[in-house]
């Protein structure tokens, strides 16, 4: 077992976005130092840090210093090349490895891995070439799903495919990338697990989140979810077998279906804290960003219990009109959170911030949040 990395130390971030501003938050917090490490010279977490290094991910010099400086690095997007973390892992401490980075970038990849430990997935079909789209005749029912293999998140990517010409069509207009086709599934709800695995193995999660999309990307989050407790069971035993599987350490999040007949349905895995664990900001004794510096520094998981039923929405940049959101219909309510991520331009399909409703019941909080949300919008 490493020795604990305690405050004072410094710690690296790969990636200036939200999660990497949040995750900055609670270490500066905590009286930890941080270097953020990101291209676009004002990024979120990149404005916030103790320093930023704009700098390509690839940059080797840009690397060597991160790790001269940092104690451990951790990131918070699987976009970050697989090669980078694995040439900070010859200077330094990384957490998640590359190694689990690497089995979590590509679609087709993570599959056949969840598939690999004996956990169900809708039925996908690997598009290696165009070639390959023909034996989805005999192996996909439509409706299905293209998505791109890499690079894709929020909904971008994708396309709804109703035939095989349909896939063919989205394929060409992907540029012949590697894509996966996914059978669509019936189903009841959409629910995720965020949890922790520390370096010796143990794992503490948070409760289970329910979900609700718009066009792709995360709408709202509901704590406690409305499934059963073994439903709940089954999801975080899934998202546990993942997390050793990978042999992970840090936070990570899986994303589930619930089909109409109540099976647990294996979607995709976030290597890093996840839009929907933004509710544990407010509503549990530690948050997602919290729990993830706790396991880059070899430190014992917070308190992962529920503090109250919460409603999270996302905030994003199509709230805005030709004024300001009205945040004073936010603020004006004392049980709502707003958090506001410092992006400087609001741009349809961008997340811009969230807020957490906090109720005594999920009923209340949704209620509140969907009128809130309405109010929110500008001219």
């Amino acid at each position: 077992m490493n020795s604990q990395i305690l405050p004072g130390a410094t710690l690296g971030m790969l990636g200036g976005g939200q999660l990497g501003r949040m995750f900055t938050t609670a270490a500066q917090t905590m009286g930890y130092k941080v270097v953020v490490l990101d291209p676009d010279k004002q990024s979120p977490a990149g404005l916030i840090a103790d320093k930023h290094i704009c700098a390509a991910y690839d940059d080797e010099a840009a690397l060597k210093e991160m790790a001269d400086l940092c104690a451990a690095v951790t990131t918070e997007f699987e976009n970050i090349p697989a090669q980078t973390l694995a040439f900070l892992e010859q200077h330094t401490s990384v957490r998640p490895s590359s190694k689990a980075l690497s089995q979590t970038q590509n679609r087709n990849v993570e599959k056949q891995f969840i598939a690999s430990l004996g956990i169900t997935t809708a039925p996908f079909l690997p598009i290696l070439r165009r070639e390959d789209i023909a034996a989805a005749r005999d192996k996909i029912q439509f409706p299905a799903i293209l998505k791109i293999a890499t690079f894709g998140y929020d909904g971008k990517g994708q396309f709804p495919c109703d035939s095989l010409d349909d896939v063919y069509e989205a394929y060409d207009s992907l540029g012949e990338k590697e894509c996966v086709l996914e059978q669509r599934i019936p189903l009841d709800r959409e629910i995720s697990v965020v949890l922790a695995r520390s370096e010796t193995g143990s794992i503490t999660t948070f409760p289970v989140a329910e979900n609700i999309h718009v066009n792709g990307i995360l709408h709202s989050t509901m704590v406690p979810a409305s499934v059963s407790a073994e439903q709940v069971q089954s999801a975080i035993q899934k998202a546990n077998e993942i997390a050793r599987g990978l042999g992970y350490i840090g936070t990570l999040a899986v994303e589930f279906f619930v089909s109409t007949d109540g099976e647990i349905i294996a979607n995709e895995i976030a290597p890093r804290p996840h839009n929907s664990g933004h509710y544990t900001l407010d509503a549990c004794h530690t948050s997602q960003f919290e729990q993830q510096v706790r396991m880059l520094c070899g430190l014992p998981a917070g308190d992962c219990d529920l503090v109250s039923p919460v409603v999270m929405i996302n905030i994003l940049g199509d709230v805005w009109g030709s004024s300001e959101p009205h945040w004073e219909s936010l603020l004006a309510e004392s049980n709502v959170k707003l958090h506001l991520y410092g992006k400087q331009e609001a741009r349809k399909g961008r997340k811009m911030g969230h807020f957490n409703v906090l109720a005594a019941d999920t009923e209340t909080a949704l209620e509140q949040a969907n009128r809130l949300f309405d109010a929110l919008q500008g001219e």
